[in-house]
């Protein structure tokens, strides 16, 4: 009742904040600039083509997701117990999911994140940077990221001593220092993932929601209750965000959404020992990061394409698919390897932390 409770609550919660940042954004004209040229300073033509329309559309839109579990933890902790008293109730108490064992690290992580991908797109909005169009350089926003996820690997290997990775329907198996990179590569895959779905009108949006929704069952059988909620409420406040983010998307998530939702969903994977069910339930992420990489690879040392365009989303749109119609297959898609990677993380259940 409680990770219903409080994915219900972050819904409504969401929702109810959207009118005031819709305001926000659109007043001060926060909107995206379309981007024409490639990393590797090659001419877009299929994508600033088909998405020149969406110029001026309003972006940091991920705000309301991390903002409204920020107020909705801070309210179960500080304000909760207090009408508990007032009401005579113990129901509205047992909401609270402020814990430091289980969601204390991934609060950070989303908070943190969230400001840095804000930064990023204000820089990017205002045309400040040195990268070209504004914005952080690649290197500077992966340059954070490693911070954070060495940050992360530390307390994880060093605090609360973490070093087994399980392997569903097999073991666990200690695989000592090792652990460190296998932190770091899982949050930067997530982050950097996360941030090339987020291409398409409520595309990334539904699979992440999907992904914490698949988190917060996991989690719930591995009787880390508070953990749930939190993945609950990332989920309920991901649904609001959707409400208005499916085509014709009123306003876009933005870096302060896409990268600090994904480098969350790879701290909560690690928390729940799941880094491998992870990649399961998140499949459409390795294929999306890879038709990029091998597009860029492609282009750089046999200088062709693979693709009509990359991610394989835009590939889609340039062969003619409605966006829509991308989209909601992907959704179709990563259902079907959530619940596979749900079932398997379930089922194959061993050793946690």
């Amino acid at each position: 009742m409680k990770v219903l409770v409080t994915g219900f609550a972050a819904f409504i919660l969401a929702f109810s904040l959207t009118p005031i940042l819709s305001k926000i954004l659109y007043k001060y004209k926060i909107g995206i600039k379309i981007k024409e040229n490639s990393v590797c300073g090659d001419k877009l033509t299929f994508v600033s083509q088909l998405h020149k329309c969406k110029s001026g559309t309003p972006t940091m839109g991920g705000i309301l997701i991390w903002f409204s579990v920020l107020i909705l933890i801070l309210a179960s902790h500080y304000i909760f117990p207090f009408l508990a008293k007032v009401f005579n109730t113990n129901f509205i108490a047992r909401l609270d999911f402020w814990n430091r064992g289980q969601t204390w690290l991934p609060l950070f992580t989303l908070i943190t994140s969230g400001i840095l991908g804000l930064i990023d797109d204000w820089m990017s909005i205002k045309g400040i940077g040195k990268n070209k169009g504004g914005g952080m350089r690649f290197l500077s926003r992966f340059g954070w990221l490693i911070a954070i996820s060495l940050l992360g690997a530390w307390w994880f290997y060093f605090k609360l001593d973490w070093d087994i990775l399980h392997v569903p329907a097999v073991g666990d198996f200690f695989i000592g220092f090792w652990y460190i990179p296998l932190f770091i590569f899982v949050i930067i895959f997530t982050a950097i993932s996360s941030n090339e779905t987020d291409g398409l009108d409520g595309l990334n949006g539904g699979i992440l929601g999907i992904a914490f929704g698949s988190f917060a069952i996991i989690s719930f059988f591995q009787n880390k209750m508070d953990l749930s909620a939190f993945c609950a409420a990332l989920s309920g406040a991901l649904l609001a965000f959707l409400w208005f983010n499916i085509y014709p998307a009123r306003f876009f998530m933005g870096d302060t959404g896409a990268v600090a939702l994904g480098t969350t969903l790879g701290v909560i994977a690690m928390l729940t020992n799941s880094a491998l069910v992870l990649f399961v339930i998140v499949f459409i992420y390795i294929i999306e990061s890879g038709s990029a990489a091998i597009q860029l690879f492609s282009k750089k040392y046999f200088h062709r394409k693979v693709f009509l365009a990359a991610p394989i989303h835009h590939h889609f749109e340039a062969k003619g698919w409605p966006e829509t119609k991308v989209t909601m297959r992907a959704w179709i898609f990563t259902v079907i390897t959530a619940l596979i990677g749900v079932i398997i993380g379930i089922l194959g259940m061993g050793k946690y932390n």
